[in-house]
């Protein structure tokens, strides 16, 4: 196992600072856009929520989900229409956005719009992709492959860096126990953060059950507030968390989704552990 132990960063999303000694960052919002009504309220309601909480606030949705369980699955507005959506609530509600890209045919049309590029955790290791995302200068989140180790993601961040991007998030989003389940192990966010930037522990995909649901993915969403607990217990820069108004009627990952009434404490209670671990 390498370590490069280093003083950590801390990375700047519009006015917010995420590392370092910044407060902990709340990334949330739904797994994917179902309608430009829907997106628009709940992040107006997040972002209320989490001033009230006092945590700093970064609105996430997917335009597309490319990598769905089956070929029937919603995969959302797609590119154009999704983009379209989160410029306006990066615009009106004044929060940054971010949003996974899939390919590299995408990202600088991504770039344009939002303020964080995530590569998903299937996706990691795809070095065009990581270079693309980089060499836009946005701020590049890579969740952490539940496929490969905590110290592996430093090959993951040489790509990002030989791009000339230092820019970087690192997510935790638990590792692959056995078929159709996850385990979240707490050792990973110490490992990454010794190699010097922020790591987002991703409440709500560790609790998935990839294909548990036969021809989707299952999960065990009322255990992800007691995961983000403990991360941030463990010292986490940030945690990811998606949340829906009514997760059973959700259009992807409703097994995982936290029901946004839940949000404010969970938050509020987030904000007291950080600040007892700073």
């Amino acid at each position: 196992m390498t370590t490069r132990k280093t003083g950590q960063k801390s990375i700047k999303v519009q006015n917010i600072r995420i590392g370092g000694k910044a407060p902990l960052c709340m990334i949330a919002g739904p797994c994917v856009i179902e309608s430009r009504k829907a997106c628009l309220d709940l992040a107006r309601r997040l972002k209320r929520i989490a001033r009230q909480a006092d945590l700093p606030f970064i609105f996430k949705a997917s335009y597309d989900k490319a990598n769905r369980t089956s070929i029937g699955s919603y995969r959302g507005p797609g590119l154009t229409r999704g983009l379209e959506i989160l410029a306006e609530i990066r615009e009106t509600l004044d929060v940054p956005v971010l949003t996974d890209v899939h390919s590299v045919t995408e990202v600088t049309h991504v770039a344009r719009v939002v303020d964080v590029l995530q590569i998903p955790a299937f996706l990691c290791r795809q070095t065009d992709l990581l270079v693309a995302a980089a060499e836009t200068g946005r701020v590049v989140n890579v969740k952490k492959g539940q496929f490969i180790s905590p110290w592996d993601m430093e090959h993951v961040i040489g790509k990002i860096e030989g791009a000339g991007n230092r820019k970087i998030l690192l997510t935790e989003r638990g590792a692959s126990f056995g078929y159709n389940n996850l385990v979240a192990d707490m050792r990973s966010l110490l490992v990454m953060s010794q190699f010097g930037y922020p790591v987002i522990f991703d409440a709500t995909h560790s609790v998935q059950r990839p294909g548990g649901a036969g021809s989707s993915s299952g999960g065990d969403g009322q255990w992800a507030p007691a995961l983000a607990r403990a991360a941030v217990a463990t010292g986490c820069n940030g945690v990811f968390m998606e949340t829906h108004v009514n997760p059973e009627e959700a259009l992807s990952d409703k097994a995982n989704a936290v029901p946004v009434t839940q949000m404010r404490k969970i938050m509020m209670t987030l904000k007291g552990i950080d600040a007892v671990v700073r």
